[in-house]
């Protein structure tokens, strides 16, 4: 615990020095920090998404350092300093962990996340979705929506009666699409992918995850067309589908060896 603590302390103490002694440092506020925060973010998801341990490290560290940052420049008007940051959100913790520091007594962890948002509620919020994000991007956005609907008892009973709902959010999509109407097009598809990310959950995949690991996969795969086409004097402008499409099916079958040579080179 001490070698935590004097590591702690010297971050802060690196971060008193950055903010009186460096140009950049200095000229800092939180609305400029904040696009950096929200990059710092999606790097870590992305290294969380490769199980790269290492960059999982190097990234914590800069969202730590940002942490840190928005305590010192509140600091400097006293307004909250990194103390008040820590030991507010312990006493949140302990507060909405009830069945660890009372008496309360849960039977598994989706009882857990009812009394969560019970507590919640308690304290002020007058809907449990008041802790969605309005930022959040769609996909995201609509998988926190109904875990918290979930949370408040609004749910389905059971996953066939979520795939049944997908059947018919996409009957209705292919309505739209024999009619040739952009809006109840998008209406509709809009309803068939919140379905879709319903039943996800029912089925315990992470939509927003599956969804980046098929982009990675796509990525992956093109950029062996590309070098392949382009060791062999292709552009691909001038390429049909089919020649495409040898390459293609090439960096499907090469599979993750590929993948670990094309990781290696980013």
């Amino acid at each position: 615990m001490k070698e935590k603590l004097e590591a702690f302390e010297r971050l802060l103490n690196v971060m008193d020095d950055l903010r009186t002694k460096c140009p950049w440092d200095k000229k800092q506020t939180m609305q400029t920090l904040r696009h950096l925060t929200i990059e710092e973010v999606y790097e870590l998801a992305d290294a969380i998404l490769d199980d790269n341990r290492t960059e999982i490290k190097k990234e914590l560290g800069d969202i730590l350092l940002h942490i840190v940052f928005y305590a010192r420049i509140a600091s400097e008007t006293n307004e909250f300093d990194i103390t008040s940051v820590i030991n507010s959100l312990c006493e949140k913790l302990i507060h909405r962990h009830p069945h660890i520091y009372g008496d309360v007594q849960v039977a598994d962890e989706a009882e857990v996340s009812r009394n969560w948002e019970q507590l919640k509620l308690k304290e002020g919020k007058t809907s449990v979705l008041e802790g969605v994000p309005v930022s959040l991007p769609a996909l995201v956005k609509s998988m926190r929506i109904q875990e918290k609907a979930r949370s408040a008892g609004f749910d389905w009973e059971q996953p066939e009666q979520v795939f049944e709902k997908v059947e018919e959010e996409f009957e209705e999509f292919k309505v739209e699409i024999a009619n040739d109407d952009q809006q109840k097009m998008e209406e509709e598809f809009g309803d068939l992918m919140f379905a879709l990310v319903n039943y996800a959950r029912f089925k315990k995949i992470n939509p927003e995850e599956a969804l980046e690991r098929t982009n990675k996969k796509f990525i992956r795969r093109f950029r062996y067309l590309e070098d392949q086409a382009a060791a062999n004097g292709q552009h691909l402008q001038s390429m049909s589908l089919d020649e495409m499409d040898v390459y293609w099916n090439e960096a499907k079958k090469k599979g993750t060896r590929y993948i670990k040579s094309w990781l290696r080179s980013r």
